[in-house]
């Protein structure tokens, strides 16, 4: 057991939700934050209560550019000390790029490339001067090809694999852990919230539980493995892209995600 903090965000569902309850699990106190104050607190309360640990709910639109140094300001106030940062908040947008919406698009960038980076910033700072701690990124599938129908949201999930392998590699310096997280089509509302239910993705693929996913991810990092990715076909997917053109990976990548009748 321990008495660190772990920090999750996007943690009111899906994955996050699981990596809150494996944290708690395993004896972390936890700020939980997500843009749902109803439903953070409510989990807050629950893993309290189970678990023993203290549990912060800390409702937050990280879309927002300001929300970052909120973030960390607020933890700093409260004198919390974030051991373990779990960056999992992100969306998708699915559609012809020149039909999508861009606000939406310049939100899903900010989400999830520019808060990861911030806060990792951030806290990742505070845990080098310690010369401890770890950080946790969730990437996708998505980060290993081009993605047509989604470019914006597998571009945003490159950056993040290509970010926390060069971060891995700088923070061992420091004693740091940096590990990111690679899951293919997991059973969360991610798919709701694209406006996927059409999608070939969704009506063909298999997809791994939230729980066994968040688990494996846990472990990976635990272990100090850098990328994590669940599942034998996952696993071999993200090998196969090294062969292929990646013209071809874009056509492949399409094709399952095409709308279907």
């Amino acid at each position: 057991m321990t008495t660190q903090t772990a920090l999750i965000t996007g943690a009111s569902g899906g994955i996050g939700l699981e990596f809150a309850r494996i944290f708690a699990r395993e004896g972390y106190n936890l700020v939980l934050v997500a843009r749902s104050a109803d439903k953070l607190t409510a989990l807050a309360e629950s893993l309290s209560a189970e678990f023993g640990i203290s549990a912060l709910a800390h409702p937050a639109d990280l879309t927002d550019p300001h929300a970052p140094n909120a973030l960390f300001a607020a933890m700093q106030e409260q004198g919390i000390s974030v051991d373990v940062l779990v960056n999992n908040a992100g969306f998708a947008t699915f559609g012809f790029f020149v039909k999508t919406d861009l606000q939406r698009e310049l939100d899903e960038i900010q989400l999830n490339v520019a808060a990861l980076t911030h806060l990792s910033k951030l806290f990742g700072r505070e845990m080098a001067a310690r010369r401890n701690g770890g950080i946790l990124n969730v990437a996708s599938t998505a980060a290993f090809q081009p993605g047509p129908l989604m470019a914006v949201y597998y571009a945003t999930k490159a950056y993040v694999l290509s970010f926390s392998e060069a971060l891995a590699n700088e923070m061992a310096d420091y004693g740091v852990v940096v590990s990111v997280l690679c899951p293919g089509a997991t059973v969360t509302d991610f798919f709701d919230r694209a406006d996927m239910g059409n999608s070939g993705l969704v009506k063909k693929m298999r997809m791994m539980s939230a729980k066994d996913v968040a688990e494996i991810g846990y472990r990976g990092f635990v272990r100090g493995k850098t990328v994590i990715i669940p599942g034998m076909m996952n696993r071999i997917l993200a090998f196969s892209t090294k062969f292929a053109p990646r013209s071809l990976s874009a056509k492949i990548a399409r094709k399952l995600q095409a709308p279907q009748p």
